[in-house]
């Protein structure tokens, strides 16, 4: 294994979003322990936790029509038919709903469900309840968008937590995306909700860890194959 292999193995990369944080905690640590040596290894500890809290890990994402992928690292904490946002303009029937949260250990980096164009992105400003409870998808403040393809529609809210107070989302109106492909972050613990078409089977319980980009929600075809089964018999 050559030195690179062996580097890119053992530091995973940070994303641009964390060098600020990065940056304040560093020369704060410095600075404390100017004045009082043990305060240096305490903000040393805490320099090192923002490093790791703004991860990006490269990411290998399956790739076949119909999957949906899980935007997020965490758990899955709630699921079953839902009413998406207003803001999003998806309508007011239920849809099915996956809710992942991610605690202040989880790699934060959202990840696009599935393939298509960024048809909305709608930001609502709210409270910061914990993100667990279901009223989070209500209340606090959260920016959602409308992914669209030639199969179908999907909404991926980013909803801050108790801790979170900012919500980061790189994609814009219009533009396309692939399945795996980054499309925001938030700080410091949070949820994400994803909304699906109603009658999707979800590949996952609750309790669940989730791994960003990877881990498979649905299979939107096999849906619908059981779905025409059952239409036929």
């Amino acid at each position: 294994m050559s030195l690179a292999d062996t580097i890119s193995k053992t530091f995973v990369p940070i994303h641009r979003e964390g060098y600020p944080f990065i940056a304040i905690a560093a020369i704060s640590t410095i600075i404390l322990g100017w004045f009082f040596a043990p305060l240096f290894w305490i903000g040393l500890i805490l320099t090192v936790w923002v490093c790791y809290f703004f991860r990006d890990p490269p990411r290998v994402t399956p790739v076949r029509d119909g999957l949906i992928v899980s935007p997020a690292d965490g758990t899955v904490c709630l699921m079953g038919p839902a009413v998406p946002p207003k803001e999003l303009d998806m309508g007011e029937e239920p849809m099915m709903r996956v809710c992942i949260f991610m605690n202040v250990f989880n790699c934060h980096v959202n990840r696009a469900p599935m393939q298509g164009r960024i048809k909305r992105v709608a930001y609502k400003a709210g409270k910061f309840l914990n993100a667990e409870l279901d009223k989070a998808s209500e209340h606090n403040e959260r920016n959602g968008i409308v992914i669209e393809n030639d199969d179908t529609r999907i909404g991926v809210v980013q909803i801050a937590g108790l801790v979170a107070r900012r919500i980061v989302c790189f994609v814009k109106e219009d533009e396309t995306i692939s399945a795996g492909e980054r499309f925001g972050l938030i700080r410091f613990g949070s949820r994400l909700d994803v909304y699906m078409p109603l009658g999707t089977k979800p590949s996952v319980s609750l309790g669940q860890t989730m791994v960003s980009g990877e881990s498979i929600l649905a299979d939107l075809k096999a849906t619908n194959q059981s779905d025409a089964i059952s239409r036929v018999s």
